[in-house]
Parts: structure tokens; sequence; C-alpha cells
């Protein structure tokens, strides 16, 4: 009996969906049968006499004991809800035959063997197409977006001003899926015990908890090295990155040594890229002003100065933190908590000895439940931790600050089947004040939100800014000084700003003002601005474009102070893409991009860069300019490129120079056949 597995790859990927991988071997999705060509060296198949032995095995150590081992022989008709074999062809020396894994199958590597000589390799999937997967998700719309979509947007900037950054997940790229199989193997847990490892592999719970311990290197030989301060030598700069195809094809060739350098939203996208490989419908998702709580207690406490400056300290409010979520059943909690569940490559605390976060249900953060698997009181005081600010007086003492601080604002992913930001906080938070949120509070024992009143000190602070702040410009903003009482009113006004990252370490000084005597009658208003200069400011800010803005103000009368901070982000210019001829696959390409340089400088060093889910091979394009582009003028390249499939891409595009770093863009494109 010999295989005729050639003209069935071709078949079987395209129907399991997963025909993007290459059609040069099977790969296929548990719980859905795939058929095979056998032909018969003696004798013919005869329905109900002949008989076949059929083996599937996955993992070094397979074992029926632990579901990596598998025997079963003919039936008159597939089982989709256990392993299983059918005949679908009539009588003859050529047999069609069909197989059917189990929906809980482990995924990975499998030798089939039928009979004595026959023995057949491929790579089962998780299938979020199959009714009996603990990846199931009905709905096809939601499918194409966080299974198939090779691309998406990932948003950064800041709350009030949310900034899409578009990524090349690149799943389906030549090579990735085997990368992301070699990942699973390189763990930890394979390394002690194989058998019981790839077992494991049965449950997306379990493999998602995998995922976010070796995507980062902390504990292991994971993917990424997280740098978050200094610089960047012997390695890239997180900003650089447009996908993660670059970095899984790095960290397989450089024989599983970390890829140098990745912050949070660059842990997030590879391991939605690896999620989305292995089969299981996964997003990227952005909180805003995101806490970081280190002892447990859901409460951030901060430091500043007598003159509003803060003092740096462990806890931090990050000005955005990007996880990801994964879709999936969870049998092993109550009911009902089934769906999106939130896990975090991003190392920041340990969790049971390593560092990994999740997957817990983002509905368990909501509903307050801190006691189910795994990691919610972390994830819970991310999005509802209380912020309470004292001010460090230059004697040692302290006294507390009134603050508006926020924390977990505008938690945003990439709508399905648009480019546009949805908004998600309602599915992490009830709205604020609500009886359901009190009652979440409650289960979560969060005392602090609970006692929290909000205080009306008669003088209100909030800072304002213009619409209009682009890297290179001078421009205003403004601290507003409300007097709501029936009395006369003396503050001394502190307005400061500093350059800032986007996880909350502050940098250098940009811009600062005192006025000693602010005086507001009755019911009055003082709006008093401050400028921020490109020449003061420039060389402090990082490559996140940050400045914070803080306004304390003291009370002569009542010596009550009141804190107001709120963080800007600076606009890039915009990257202009037009493409040149009509797009069409495996036809050469060409896109001339274009920048105008906004700033006041000569930027020296230029380099425009490509890279796009089968428009680009999985590589990136780069096309260096040697002269240099003035202030007010643009810089101006034409890259070519071979498209090799057809359907809508997005073509990332990165600028950087020596004056304005990692600019980014991207352009849809629409690939005809």
């Amino acid at each position: 009996m010999l295989q005729n597995l050639l003209q069935s790859c071709e078949f079987n990927n395209t129907d399991h969906r997963t025909n993007l991988n290459g059609i040069d071997r099977l790969i296929v999705r548990r719980g859905q049968p795939f058929s095979i060509s056998l032909y018969l060296r003696s004798g013919s198949y005869q329905p109900g006499v002949s008989s076949l032995d059929c083996v599937a095995e996955t993992g070094p150590q397979p074992s029926e004991q632990y579901g990596t081992r598998a025997s079963f022989g003919l039936s008159a008709s597939i089982d989709t809800s256990r392993w299983s074999a059918a005949v679908a062809s009539p009588p003859g020396d050529m047999v069609a035959l069909l197989i059917c894994s189990a929906p809980d199958a482990p995924i990975g590597r499998y030798t089939l063997t039928l009979g004595h000589s026959a023995r057949i390799e491929f790579i089962l999937l998780f299938n979020p197409w199959c009714p009996g997967d603990a990846v199931y998700m009905d709905n096809e719309q939601n499918l194409a977006e966080y299974v198939l979509a090779q691309d998406g947007i990932i948003f950064r900037g800041a709350y009030k001003h949310p900034i899409p950054t578009p990524w090349n997940f690149g799943q389906f790229e030549s090579g990735i899926l085997d990368v992301c199989l070699k990942i699973l193997d390189m763990n930890p847990k394979y390394l002690r015990n194989p058998g019981k490892d790839c077992s494991g592999r049965r449950n997306p719970i379990y493999v998602s908890r995998v995922l976010s311990a070796m995507v980062n290197c902390n504990d292991d030989k994971g993917v990424l090295w997280g740098k978050w301060s200094g610089g960047y030598e012997g390695g890239v700069s997180p900003m650089l990155w447009r996908g993660s195809v670059e970095i899984l094809r790095n960290w397989d060739t450089q024989a599983c040594q970390p890829v140098r350098y990745g912050q949070c939203w660059v842990f997030a996208a590879v391991a939605c890229s690896i999620s989305r490989a292995l089969g299981i419908p996964c997003r990227v998702v952005t909180n805003y002003l995101s806490a970081h709580d280190t002892n447990s207690n859901l409460v951030i406490e901060r430091y500043v100065n007598e003159n509003g400056e803060p003092i740096q300290s462990k806890e931090m409010i990050w000005n955005y933190h990007c996880w990801v979520e994964n879709w999936m059943t969870r049998p092993d909690l109550k009911p009902d908590f089934h769906g999106w569940q939130a896990y975090d490559p991003t190392p920041q605390e340990k969790s049971e000895g390593v560092f990994c976060c999740g997957p817990i249900p983002v509905r368990a953060i909501k509903e307050g439940e801190l006691t189910f698997k795994y990691d919610a009181p972390f994830v819970f005081a991310e999005v509802n931790a209380d912020v309470i600010t004292f001010i460090k007086k230059k004697d040692g003492s302290t006294s507390k600050v009134s603050s508006n601080a926020l924390v977990g604002q505008k938690i945003s992913t990439k709508s399905v089947g648009s480019d546009a930001r949805e908004d998600i906080t309602h599915l992490y938070k009830y709205p604020e004040g609500s009886a359901e949120e009190r009652e979440a509070f409650k289960k979560a024992d969060h005392q602090n939100k609970l006692l929290q009143q909000q205080q009306d000190q008669g003088l209100h602070l909030n800072i304002k800014v213009t619409s209009d702040m682009r890297k290179g410009c001078d421009f205003d903003v403004f601290a507003v000084v409300t007097n709501n009482t029936q009395s006369e009113k003396k503050c001394r006004l502190l307005f400061g700003s500093c350059a800032l990252s986007y996880n909350g370490f502050m940098g250098g000084n940009c811009g600062f003002k005192d006025l000693l005597n602010v005086e507001l009658s009755p019911g009055g208003e003082r709006k008093v601005p401050l400028r921020l200069n490109y020449s003061k400011y420039g060389g402090q800010v990082t490559e996140d474009n940050l400045i914070r803005l803080a306004a304390l103000l003291l009370d002569y009368t009542t010596g009550d102070t009141t804190l107001a901070v709120r963080n800007i982000v600076l606009d890039n210019p915009e990257i202009k893409v037009r493409i040149l001829g009509e797009p069409k696959e495996n036809r050469k390409l060409a896109a001339e991009i274009t920048l105008h340089n906004p700033l006041p400088d000569t930027l020296e060093n230029c380099c425009f860069s490509i890279e796009g889910a089968n428009l680009t091979g999985g590589g990136i394009i780069t096309e260096s300019t040697r002269m240099s582009v003035g202030p007010g003028e643009d810089a101006k390249v034409k890259i070519y490129f071979t498209p090799t499939h057809s359907g809508l891409r997005k073509l990332v595009v990165d600028f950087d120079s020596n004056k304005l770093c990692h600019v980014k863009g991207y352009r849809n494109v629409i690939i005809g056949k």
C-alpha cells in the first residue's frame, strides 16, 4: 500500500484554510476531516471485509495515556468527536480515505501510520471553525480578522490622542509556522517532560500560558529581550520593528538566542502572530494609563516634590500598555467565563515563579473575580487601580495631594474589517459610579475605591492643550484654575513639563513656570499658558514623542494642594504612499513614498523601509536617500516589490533619520489575480 499525497495537500490545505502556509505539505485543523488517496498494491478494497489499522502519534514519547497516541480502525462513517477513518470511494485498487482528528487532540507535528507500510506526516492546528474545539468562534467576519488577517493596527500615542501603528503579523509567511512549533518545543515544561507538555497542547489555556512565558526571554530561551531604558546597542530599537516575521526568523536562525529588543506592543504583536499561526483567534489590546501594581494592593502610590516634579518609583502608570486576548472556553472556571482571555507576554511580575501573565477571562476582570486563574489581581489593577499622590517636602515630610488621576482609559483594539479603533473598555469595566462597578469593587475587596469620595475644595485645576501639537513646532499648553468658592483666593501655581517614555519613566525638563501670586475672584477663572519650544523639548523627547505636563496649585488660605497631570503626544509628519501601476499577483509593483520634513533642522542619513504580508516575501525592503533633506523639503523614494497573493494587503512603511526617528505609516493595497 503506497501513499499519494501530492494532489491532496492543495485540496486539504485549502479546505482547512491553511493554504497560505503553502501546499507542499499537509497542514490541517483538528475536528475536521481530511482526505488522502491510497493505492493498494495487491487486491482491492472490499467494504465490510477489508480492514485498516491507523495510528496517529505526536511528540517524542507518544502515549495513549497522555492522549498523544491514538489507535483507530475503519468506520462506516467519520465521527468528528474522536479520531476516526472512513472510506469515501467505491471498491477498487485506489481508495479515497477520510481521516478526522479529535477536536481536543494535542496540536503539533504528527505521524499517521496506515497498516504496515504507509506513513504520512502532517501538522495539526487548533480549529476555530469546529464547534467541538475549545477555540470555536461562530462568526466568519471575526474569524477573518482574528485568525486569517496577516496585518493589523496597534494603538499607541496617548489616551486623548490614540495613534494607530501598522503591524505585519505575517503568520502565514514561509517558515513561520515551523518557528511557532519550535517555540513550543523550547519551553522549559517540554524540556522537563516532553510527553506531559505535548499532552497539554490539547488545551488553549495551557498553550496561551506557555506563549506568555516564551515570547519574553526572562526565564527561558524565549523570543524577545525587553529593554526600556538606555540605548539599543547590540540590537534593534523596538520602534524600528514593523512586523513579527523578521523577529521570529531571527530567533530561529540565531540558535534561539533572544532578539534584541522588545517593548510591550512588540511582545504583544509577536504573541498575536504565534496564536493566530496555531489557530487561536487573537487580537492586540491597548490599555491607556495602565497601572503597574507591584504589591497587589490595587493602589498606586506616587510622589512629587514641591515643584510638582515626579519622584520616580517602582509603581507607575504607563502611558499605555499592550497585551493580547485569545478566544477560548474556560471549563476550569465557573460557567459563562468563556470568550476573550487576556494574557500578557511583557515581563512585569512573576506568576507561579515565571515571568508570564494570564490567561484570565476579560469578564472576570469586569466582575472583580480576583480568585480566578490566572493573575486576575494584576490585570484588575492595570485597569482599576486607585492612585494616591503625595507631595514630599524638603524636610522629608509628606502630605496628600488632591489629584484627578485616571487609570484604565480607552481600552482599544482594531475593529473587525477596518482600521478604525474599537473601544472595548466596557468589556473590562462597568460604567464609573454605577451600582455594578461598586459591586465589582466589593467582590475584589478594593476598599480604596469603595471609600473614595469626590472632594470639592472649591478650587479646580485642569490642563488644556491645542489641537495642533506637531514635532518641530512651538506651541502653548494651558493650566486652567477655577475658583468655585464665594471668597477671594490667592494661590501659587507651578506648571512644568518633562520628556516621558510610554512606560512612565521621566526625562529632561521641557519647560517650567512658577507663579507665586495667582489671584482669583469668586467664580473667577485664570488660564495660564506655558510655551513649549522645539529648541527646548527637541533634544529631550524620546522616540515615544511624549511630554508629561503637570500643574501644582497651592491654596495659601487652606494649605491644600491640587495636582493635575496630562500626557501629550507630538504628531509625526504623514508618510504619503502612491502606488504606481495596477497591483497584480506575481507582477513587479512600485510605490512612491514621500515625507515632508517639519523640523527646523536638516535630516541626514534618511532611510525608507517597507514590509507587508504576501507583498515583500516576508522580508524588509530598504531604500536609503543619501541627500540631505532641509527644513520644509520632501524626502522621496521609489521602492519596488512583488505581491505573491491576491487580496487586501497592508503595506507598512517606516522612515528613519538622524533627527526624525521611526515615523510609521501604511497604505492598504488591493492585489488582483
